[in-house]
């Protein structure tokens, strides 16, 4: 009898271990499965490229901005004006000359009247159209850092080439988080955005107005 005890204790303690070791490698099998319920990330990826750092930006800093600005203006306006009057007048006093006395002179025939119609149309029709663009770069100089962290820039370029002369500045407000990993920024991510572009030199005055003309077409005297 005791000898059948200590077998059917042995079968006990080699079943449980047996079924524990079934059950970790089950849990092992589960874990490497493909069918994991783990959340996956873009890192998981076998493309995954890990983004460039954002380039820390301080007083100083260059930054390059890409200008690209585009603008249309399609504008039509028509206007009509009707005018009219009926004028109806009667001179009823007369005066006359005596000497250094004035009198009355009373119209034996009759006041004379005057009586008219005056009517008017006025009738303006315009179209207008405009377009243009602005393409170029340049690089600009965090010039302060608002409380909120915001960028103030501002830059100039000047290119001379023989007699020609371009100059242009560039100033405006942008956010850290618009600044790209490349350390550029577009233009349409700037507020307050001010552009100043100017041309001297021998082509500029092929196509500039002259003072005369540019004074006719300010104050339009016809």
């Amino acid at each position: 009898m005791l000898h059948r005890l200590v077998v059917l204790s042995r079968i006990v303690v080699v079943a449980l271990v047996t079924g524990g070791a079934l059950h970790d490698a089950a849990v092992r099998a589960q874990t490497n499965s493909l069918l994991t319920t783990r959340q996956l990330t873009l890192r998981d990826s076998w493309i995954y490229i890990e983004p460039e750092p954002v380039p820390e930006l301080k007083i100083h800093s260059l930054v390059t901005v890409v200008v690209d600005y585009r603008s249309q203006v399609i504008s039509d306006a028509e206007l009509e004006r009707r005018r009219q009057a009926n004028i109806k007048a009667i001179l009823t006093d007369w005066i006359r000359l005596s000497g250094l006395d004035i009198k009355h002179a009373p119209q034996l025939d009759g006041d004379p009247s005057i009586v008219g119609t005056l009517n008017s149309r006025d009738k303006i029709t315009s179209d207008l159209e405009t377009r243009d663009g602005m393409k170029f770069t340049i690089t600009c100089e965090v010039v302060d850092i608002r409380p909120n962290g915001n960028l103030v820039l501002d830059g100039q370029r000047m290119v001379e080439n023989n007699d020609e002369q371009w100059v242009m500045s560039l100033s405006g407000i942008v956010r850290p988080e618009d600044v790209l990993p490349n350390n550029t920024v577009l233009s349409n991510s700037i507020a307050e955005l001010h552009i100043d572009k100017r041309e001297t030199g021998i082509i500029r005055d092929g196509y500039r107005r002259g003072w005369l003309l540019e004074l006719i077409d300010r104050y339009r005297p016809l």
